[in-house]
């Protein structure tokens, strides 16, 4: 008895198809309206040629099925770009097939131009073109004009140089959408996750409600701002475009090991203490700050936020003060030294004696089941979503099961990971289930590292990781802002707000806050530790020291070009000056809701301690443009309109103009 080894290459090899994720075992994702690259290697021995289609069902049911386009010359690579409208689970698969029609087309050209063979070049045409007529799906009008065009072919009276351009005619564009398909080889049945457009687009913007309306008393004892207080601060942040608020903690803090000003041990009896370390005598991660409000007034602080079109996103911080309930009920869920304490949370070379993490092994079920309790509290108050603290210091399977289970019932909820951790972690978190992550961008200031960075997110990793590109964190104050001046701000909010569809920043950036703690890479002062009410109005309207009206400006672009709107689509562009970056971002008008193409160029003085002048070198088919033409350009911060091609004059002054925003207005002949 022969025993037959399965056959899996199939008759027209089908391989490597993309969208797809290091490790099988998850899906690939996407969000509501991104442009996504299918891609496939579809090949075949000898010489005919063959072609590709994508055949996508939509959770709905409706199946679409669009032609793939060869890319590289030589490598056997099909691409076919789709917009998905549609949240939910898509279903698809690539069909290679013996493109019988182009195979002909291709070698007829060549003898017939050579006078080889021109009657049987004919014929064979001919028939293939009876073959497509037979089918009665084809279009009525298409199967007539394949028929005139196969009469034609026949018609031997007619000179050879006469039939020779039927052989080109348009019409015979039909087989690109209905192939007369031979040897059709369909790939595995794949499956991309689509989620709502937030879980992929927005800008958000982070501040502490208990300074929001703090105030210092007399005895130099503070009242804490409020939820109530908070809530008039969403007006301005409304203003500036931000479209999701996030708040650090916002639960009761401990007063076992409390934290003082700059995290020193020694807290006063008016030091506030970090959000972070949470629960005390008024509960824990299921309950407010006394000195906030209630949770009535957090839920009025989320309806005001609706109302004026932003989500609220609120920390989860899986860890827990001295002081929390979980401590004396729950022994378990931490660890116990030799000494008999509990080991407190560390981050060589921080300390954080206020808090205690979490030991996930002793009880895996019972804190999966108090953690999900919890966030259903809080999706029941309003909360859409969830920014969660320190996510790789927990277990990857705990992060996996947890948000499998709330979006089952709740799958308009999005998670960031907050991971500044290696790359297989970070990675491997947005491929169990978060949404977005926090990345490396506040380190990549150079051109070099920014071009690195971005062509990774926007390439490498787009399948399954959508990166949060915040600009500064209250731990986070990189060298760049601390002795970068306004222009250092400006070039990071204008390169994180356009490069990538979801930003943000932390309170207190719009008014150039740069000032460290000596020998760190933070805020001195920081607000995690004491109340910082910020005068926002006296800063813009007396001082003019404020970038407000700039991201709000900023924002108002995002809003206004879907070209921005889209991870994949992020193009590098040369200029002779090692401290431009140069890059688009550009959208088909088949993609568009008007029809029109949407290009964005970014040109941007990444040093900002000086003047440059240099010329920008425009790689032209990459935006849709036809190369060596020109073509208008509107800077859409300053109004300005100049002409372009392929090389152009740049002049970036750090102190005043350090970045243009350019829109593609006119193109004339492209």
């Amino acid at each position: 008895m022969v025993t037959t080894h399965p056959v899996l290459a199939g008759r027209i090899p089908v391989t490597r198809v993309t969208p797809a994720l290091p490790d099988p075992r998850w899906r690939p994702k996407a969000y509501e309206g991104e442009v996504v690259p299918f891609r496939a290697t579809v090949f075949r021995e000898g010489h005919d040629q063959v072609g590709a289609m994508l055949v996508l069902t939509s959770p709905s049911g409706t199946v679409l099925s669009e032609r793939m386009s060869p890319l590289a010359a030589g490598t056997d690579r099909w691409e076919a770009k789709v917009l998905l409208g549609e949240t939910g689970v898509w279903h698809w698969h690539v069909t290679g097939f013996d493109d019988e029609v182009a195979t002909w087309r291709h070698d007829a050209a060549l003898k017939v131009d050579a006078g080889v063979d021109a009657e049987l070049m004919f014929e064979i045409g001919a028939r293939l073109l009876d073959r497509a007529v037979a089918e009665k799906t084809r279009p009525l009008a298409a199967r007539k004009r394949l028929t005139a065009i196969a009469a034609a072919l026949r018609e031997t009276a007619a000179s050879v140089a006469d039939r020779r351009v039927l052989i080109d005619d348009p019409s015979l564009d039909e087989f690109l959408e209905r192939p007369l398909a031979r040897l059709a080889t369909d790939s595995p049945e794949h499956e991309i996750l689509v989620e709502r457009r937030r879980a992929g687009v927005g800008s958000w913007y982070e501040f502490f409600p208990r300074s929001e309306g703090a105030k210092q008393l007399k005895d130099g004892s503070w009242k804490s701002g409020t939820f109530r207080t908070a809530a008039k601060r969403l007006d301005a942040v409304a203003a500036m475009g931000f479209d999701v608020v996030y708040l650090p903690p916002i639960h009761p803090i401990g007063l076992t090991n409390r934290k003082g000003r700059n995290n020193t041990l020694d807290a006063g009896p008016n030091d506030p203490g970090s959000p972070w370390a949470i629960g005390g005598a008024a509960g824990g991660h299921d309950a407010v700050h006394p000195d906030l409000g209630t949770l009535a007034d957090f839920r009025a602080f989320v309806r005001r936020a609706s109302a004026l079109g932003i989500e609220i996103a609120l920390d989860l911080a899986l860890q827990a003060s001295p002081d929390h309930p979980w401590v004396a009920e729950h022994p378990e869920w931490f660890t116990q030294l030799p000494d008999g304490t509990i080991r407190f949370a560390e981050n060589p070379p921080k300390k954080y004696q206020d808090i205690y993490p979490v030991n996930f092994d002793d009880d895996p079920e019972g804190l999966h089941d108090e953690v999900l309790r919890i966030v259903h509290h809080w999706i029941a108050q309003g909360v859409t979503i969830f920014r969660v603290d320190n996510p790789h210091t927990k277990p990857l399977q705990f992060w996996e099961r947890l948000i499998a289970a709330l979006n089952a019932e709740h799958p308009g909820v999005v998670f960031l990971a907050e991971a500044f951790t290696r790359p297989a972690m970070m990675q491997a978190l947005a491929m169990v289930g978060f949404q977005q992550s926090y990345s490396y961008f506040t380190w990549r200031n150079t051109k070099e590292e920014l071009e690195e960075f971005l062509t990774s997110v926007s390439q490498e990793t787009a399948d399954f990781m959508r990166p949060n590109l915040f600009v500064n964190t209250p731990d986070i104050l990189t060298e760049y802002l601390q002795f970068g001046g306004p222009a250092a701000f400006t070039v990071r909010a204008t390169i994180a707000a356009t490069a990538a569809p979801t930003w943000g920043v932390y309170s207190g950036f719009e008014l150039f806050e740069s000032v460290a703690r000596p020998g760190a890479e933070e805020a001195i002062d920081n607000e995690k530790y004491e109340y910082k009410p910020r005068d926002f109005a006296a800063a813009e309207q007396v001082e003019g020291r404020s970038l407000a009206l700039y991201l709000g400006i900023l924002n108002a672009i995002r809003n206004a070009h879907p070209a921005l709107g889209q991870l994949r689509n992020i193009r590098f562009h040369a200029s002779d000056d090692d401290a431009v970056l140069v890059y688009s971002k550009h959208l088909e008008g088949r993609f568009t809701a008007d029809g029109v193409d949407d290009t964005i160029i970014v040109v941007a003085n990444v040093d900002p301690h000086s003047v440059r002048e240099t010329t920008v070198h425009l790689d032209l088919a990459a935006i849709g443009l036809t190369p060596g033409i020109r073509f208008e350009v509107e800077d859409l911060v300053t109004g300005h309109r100049w002409e372009w091609g392929d090389a152009n004059y740049v002049r970036l002054d750090a102190f005043t103009r350090p970045a243009h925003i350019l829109h593609v207005v006119r193109a004339p002949n492209a």
